[in-house]
């Protein structure tokens, strides 16, 4: 009989993760806050559970994807899985991994560190990098799970409770963030500056500045198409996690700050709700 795995949340990475998993073969519980969000995952073979207690009754794994590390608490309560529960947590959560820890101490959950590398279209194609910690005698279950919604699974840690893979997640995100706004902010300067820049764009391709991230993201600009993969206002949150890990680490983090200002700005004119290369939006105070 095929084990029960059930996915809390069913957003932009969520929705992909629980059809993946049901594509491969897993029998998938979902379930989601705004329950309209869950409902098209019926006709890709998943269970669209009323609530977070009934989708994770009988499961031996829970994933958890959702906002942020105070919602994911709030979900797995209203859950209360059962004891000897496997609990993937894949959301960022940055410093609230201890919180989430605690939890499953608590209630004696077997907790697994999770958390992905990869936005809407990777989670749809199941290509997401997991960053994984967690104890040996767990991976031959969890592995599975992993490779029907990555390409590979990067294990940082043989304890999930070390948070060693969400403070990676930070680390990376720093680098997401500093990519972004650098994209941004030179085709905002073109265009103040009357340079044509389709001229920028054309130096960096093929060079040693390229990579997937700036053509997707400059061609996002230069579209006008700002359909969501990573939305201003998970950007803006996700940097403020890496602002609090920072400090209370003693490390400095000008540009994230710089950063966490300018999708917040971006999301007061209106486009919180789009992809995070609308931060561009951020340069002009006219249209803020």
């Amino acid at each position: 009989m095929t084990e029960t795995v059930a996915v809390l949340g069913t957003g932009i990475i969520g929705a992909p993760v629980a059809r993946n998993l049901s594509k491969a073969g897993f029998a998938v519980r979902a379930w989601n806050r705004t329950a309209a969000k869950a409902e098209a995952l019926s006709e890709h073979g998943v269970e669209v559970a009323g609530n977070a207690a009934e989708a994770v009754e009988g499961a031996r794994v829970v994933i958890t994807v959702l906002t942020d590390g105070q919602t994911v608490l709030e979900s797995i309560r209203a859950a209360a899985p059962a004891a000897g529960t496997i609990w993937v947590q894949l959301s960022t959560v940055g410093d609230a991994v201890e919180e989430l820890v605690e939890y499953a101490d608590e209630q004696g959950l077997v907790f697994v560190d999770a958390p992905v590398q990869g936005t809407r279209q990777p989670a749809e194609q199941g290509q997401l990098i997991v960053l994984a910690a967690g104890a040996a005698d767990v991976r031959e279950t969890v592995q599975p799970l992993f490779d029907a919604i990555g390409k590979r699974t990067l294990w940082v840690g043989e304890d999930g409770r070390t948070g060693a893979a969400s403070r990676l997640k930070l680390v990376l995100n720093t680098w997401v963030i500093a990519l972004t706004h650098g994209v941004g902010e030179a085709l905002a300067l073109a265009e103040g500056l009357g340079v044509d820049p389709r001229h920028f764009v054309d130096v960096v391709t093929g060079g040693p500045m390229d990579n997937g991230y700036f053509q997707a993201k400059s061609a996002a600009i230069l579209n006008d198409d700002y359909t969501t993969a990573f939305s201003v206002d998970n950007a803006e949150k996700d940097a403020r996690l890496v602002l609090a890990a920072a400090a209370r680490a003693g490390v400095r983090m000008d540009a994230v700050e710089a950063g966490r200002a300018r999708f917040a700005r971006a999301s007061e004119a209106g486009h919180g709700d789009e992809d995070m290369a609308a931060g561009y939006f951020a340069s002009f105070t006219d249209r803020i």
